[in-house]
């Protein structure tokens, strides 16, 4: 089940009103966008992007609320199609749904066993099948160091470059297990799981996450209604530190509504333990 993060805090930085206009360009399992259309009743309307066209068609249709199957680097594209103007918040949750993890069969956990793929959108070429058995060696370890911040990098880099001569590394047990032979022992029992940032470094490259975050940000600052806020989630350093430099860079256009990255309380962590690394940052365009 989908448990939308931090949402108290979302409609609290957004502060929706009867008959405004919102999008939310990471929809996933429309937790977020449901508490809007509550608040913006009864003529305003959620613009919902994703990427991912499963989670397009799982939402619940609402007459307020308009679909889109899509990458939201294309923001201002998608919006103009959509005729969708007067945009008082924007929200990215830049998270995983749970979808991704527990049923969407493309290898996004490394606690199943299922093929390399780590796709969002299928009609992406690249998959983690490809970066693992064709990639080099000196690639795959500098996508390991610089987006999974993994300090093994070149030891698990060496060991998947060994692992694919005798047979191709096809599934995420099969890469979990070359993980584990590449790392000290101590690193097997961390509070992190030891595949997690290969895992997460994977993903960032074959769906250039990073990339669209740093292109996005300056379309939904454009886009907004003088007084509009941009709420954005993220769940790891690497998209925390973009969002971070976007709104220091644009402090002559912005308020910032949180000086600091606001947290889960504890209470939400029990119920939603995936919530435990969120930081959400928010600001009003002037």
């Amino acid at each position: 089940m989908h448990i939308p993060v931090l949402q108290k805090e979302v409609i609290q930085y957004l502060d929706p009103k009867p008959n405004e206009n919102f999008i939310d360009a990471t929809i996933g399992g429309g937790g977020h966008a449901s508490g809007l259309l509550q608040k913006i009743a009864p003529k305003g309307k959620v613009l919902g992007i994703d990427w991912t066209q499963e989670a397009i068609r799982e939402i619940k249709k609402n007459s307020n609320l308009i679909l889109v199957c899509d990458n939201f680097a294309n923001l201002t594209e998608i919006a103009k199609q959509n005729k969708f103007n007067k945009v008082n918040g924007i929200l990215f949750d830049l998270g995983m749904s749970s979808w991704h993890l527990g049923e969407s069969g493309r290898g996004f956990s490394f606690q199943k066993k299922e093929p390399l793929d780590m796709r969002y959108n299928l009609q992406n070429q690249l998959t983690a099948e490809k970066i693992v058995n064709f990639w080099s060696k000196f690639e795959i370890e500098r996508i390991l160091r610089e987006y999974g911040e993994e300090r093994f990098a070149k030891d698990i880099a060496q060991h998947i470059i060994e692992e694919r001569k005798s047979r191709a590394i096809q599934t995420t047990n099969h890469l979990v297990e070359v993980i584990r032979k590449s790392v000290p022992r101590g690193y097997l029992n961390q509070h992190i799981h030891f595949a997690t940032k290969t895992f997460q470094a994977l993903r960032i490259a074959i769906n250039d996450e990073l990339n669209n975050i740093e292109k996005v940000l300056p379309q939904a600052l454009q886009i907004l209604e003088p007084g509009g806020r941009l709420v954005v989630i993220s769940f790891h350093s690497l998209e925390d530190r973009i969002i971070k430099n976007f709104f220091k860079n644009n402090i002559l256009n912005i308020n910032l509504l949180t000086k600091k990255p606001v947290i889960p309380a504890r209470q939400e962590i029990i119920i939603n333990s995936r919530s435990r690394s969120a930081k959400l940052r928010a600001a009003i365009k002037i």
